[in-house]
């Protein structure tokens, strides 16, 4: 989502690390092209006032600008003010408040089609990953199928649904629902709302008299991150009519410019407790400000690549293909169960800009495009295409094995040749990774590596994902 604004914010950076010394004059020129960033990424116009003269305010101190890294510096405070715009470190960002005896009530409110009840199904999932025992609760009786689309999310997932025939009242609904959780002994019960309109007065009372009778520990708003300002007029609207305690913003992995994401937590006040990064009902992470912070300059988010690592990668099955990396037996069978279960963990491009120093790398016309296209697919197609002994052989693959693993995966002899080719030179990269971290003046080796992975295009772009050894 924040892709140009962080290529804007990279290019202001990089004429800054490219001067011994800055003056106030360089810091208020950087300044005019950060305000310019930050206004067509769509924020606030007040906040983009408030932040720019914040940073420069900060940055223009003597220890700054005399200081031998003047743009690190700078950087670092651009770094905090957005934390702050963001929320602030608050440890406690993304933390649902819980009940002092179960159930845990969260109600689920927002505009028409804003994706509430695929939402509720997310935060169902999640909830269960951390220990909870979820049910759910279909009170949308407005919008048609809105019922059998929850019960339908619940029987894929595994996870209690309370529904009630059309003609019954959300109030009424919601209120039984209460009681048959704890006699189900739900720890956690998620209400999934009618969307409404926020200028509607009847139907925000009915939400407002929802929200009395079942004295939920959470009001979330599901907003829509793509709608712009939009979504900042709308939040604040809910807050006032309803009251909130946070939001979920929604299609976080889209192509908007973001600002509303950069604006709705100052604006309204509210915190962002949760972000939708994808359609899957595992596409739902905890918000941290300081770590989107990081990612929106193009310093990757460690943490959360590494929450998601542990989460969907098997650790003896990761340390088993580490020990085979060290010692050049990485073979393509590795190799195709490290692209599935990496696979898993969403997709490549959002994985990479989680790695710090890869945002540049990414934007690489012709390796975005091997990530995000179709080509990590025919690279399966051909590896499946492949026998056990060829996988665990490939230089075997003569020329007629090649024409009949072509043919068997739909692909010409030349992708097979290309993906043997990028194997054999990922294989040597994995090799000096796993000596870097066993030998000293791995630094700029790995530097080298990392632009060498920038610089591959096309279908060689998917050799080096094993490289990573994510």
């Amino acid at each position: 989502m924040f892709e140009s604004l962080s290529q804007r914010l990279d290019s202001v950076f990089d004429r800054l690390r490219g001067k011994g010394k800055i003056s106030e004059k360089d810091v208020t020129d950087a300044m005019r092209e950060v305000r310019q960033a930050l206004l067509e990424a769509d924020v606030n116009f007040k906040l983009v006032k408030q932040f720019v003269a914040n940073v420069q305010e900060r940055a223009v101190g003597q220890e700054v600008l005399q200081s031998l890294t003047p743009a690190q510096h700078i950087i670092g405070i651009v770094h905090d003010e957005l934390v702050n715009m963001l929320g602030g470190a608050d440890p406690n960002a993304g933390k649902i408040t819980f009940a002092g005896a179960p159930p845990t009530i969260i109600m689920l409110v927002g505009l028409q089609g804003s994706g509430k009840t695929t939402h509720a199904a997310k935060l169902a999932a999640y909830f269960r990953k951390h220990g909870q025992k979820p049910g759910m609760v279909a009170a949308d009786m407005q919008r048609p199928a809105a019922v059998q689309q929850l019960q339908q999310l619940g029987r894929q997932l595994d996870i209690p649904v309370y529904a009630e025939p059309a003609g019954n009242k959300p109030i009424d609904i919601t209120t039984r629902a209460v009681k048959w959780a704890r006699e189900q002994a739900l720890t956690i019960l998620i209400l999934d709302t009618a969307g409404r309109l926020h200028i509607d007065e009847d139907l925000m009372h009915e939400v407002a008299v929802i929200r009395q009778r079942t004295e939920p520990q959470e009001v979330l708003l599901v907003v829509d991150a793509m709608t712009g300002q939009d979504a900042v007029r709308v939040a604040d609207e809910f807050n006032k009519s309803v009251g909130l305690t946070g939001l979920i913003l929604t299609k976080m992995d889209g192509d908007a410019r973001g600002g509303a994401a950069l604006s709705v937590r100052q604006v309204t006040g509210v915190p962002i407790k949760f972000m939708g990064t994808g359609e899957k009902t595992d596409a739902l992470e905890p918000f941290y400000p300081d770590r989107l912070a990081t990612r929106i300059l193009g310093m990757g988010d460690v943490m959360s690549l590494i929450e998601k690592a542990r989460e969907h990668i098997d650790e003896k099955e990761a340390a088993k293909l580490q020990k085979k990396m060290g010692s050049g037996s990485f073979d393509l069978e590795d190799f195709l169960q490290q692209m599935r279960q990496v696979k898993k963990m969403g997709s490549m491009t959002q994985l990479l800009e989680m790695i710090p120093g890869m945002g540049k790398a990414l934007n690489n016309e012709d390796l975005r495009e091997a990530l995000e296209g179709d080509q990590l697919k025919t690279a399966e197609a051909i590896i499946l295409s492949m026998t056990p002994t060829e996988r665990h052989n490939p230089e075997i693959i003569n020329g007629s094995r090649k024409r009949r693993i072509a043919k068997g995966s739909g692909t010409t002899p030349q992708e097979v040749n290309q993906l043997l080719a990028q194997f054999k030179e990922s294989q040597q990269m994995m090799k000096q990774l796993m000596g870097m971290q066993q030998g000293k003046g791995g630094r700029g080796r790995m530097g080298r590596m990392m632009r060498q992975l920038g610089g591959m295009g096309g279908m060689g772009g998917m050799g080096g994902m094993g490289g990573l050894g994510l």
